[in-house]
């Protein structure tokens, strides 16, 4: 598995975030990409449902930042330890385990779940 194609989408997607580029953000992951918490729950699924929760929250949190603490690939998974500051309505630090899905291929995101 080529980790430069693995990793591709996920460094494009953080950048994104990090400059709350809802457009750039949102074509770094597939048209049905599913997003779910820790349990699998569905927290929202395809680019559109991502577009408007996204870009809300980015557009209510001009200081938003996300910092990679620690990341690992392993096959076409990409696991990124996180702390993000500057979101509306959460104080301090938040610490997040995300694991990306990726599809080397077409060098994009199917699947994210987050632990919180």
């Amino acid at each position: 598995m080529n980790n430069e194609k693995i990793l591709k989408p996920v460094e494009a997607q953080l950048e994104a975030y990090n400059n709350r580029d809802i457009n750039k953000f949102v074509i770094c992951f597939s048209e049905d990409c599913i997003c779910e918490d820790a349990e699998g729950n569905l927290l929202m699924q395809g680019r559109k449902t991502m577009r408007e929760r996204y870009g809300a929250m980015f557009a209510a949190s001009p200081n938003l930042h996300c910092k990679i603490v620690h990341r690992s690939v392993v096959g076409n998974f990409v696991f990124d330890e996180e702390r993000v500051v500057g979101r509306n309505g959460i104080d301090g630090e938040g610490h997040v385990m995300a694991v990306y899905t990726v599809d080397a291929d077409e060098e994009i995101i199917t699947r994210v779940r987050f632990y919180r």
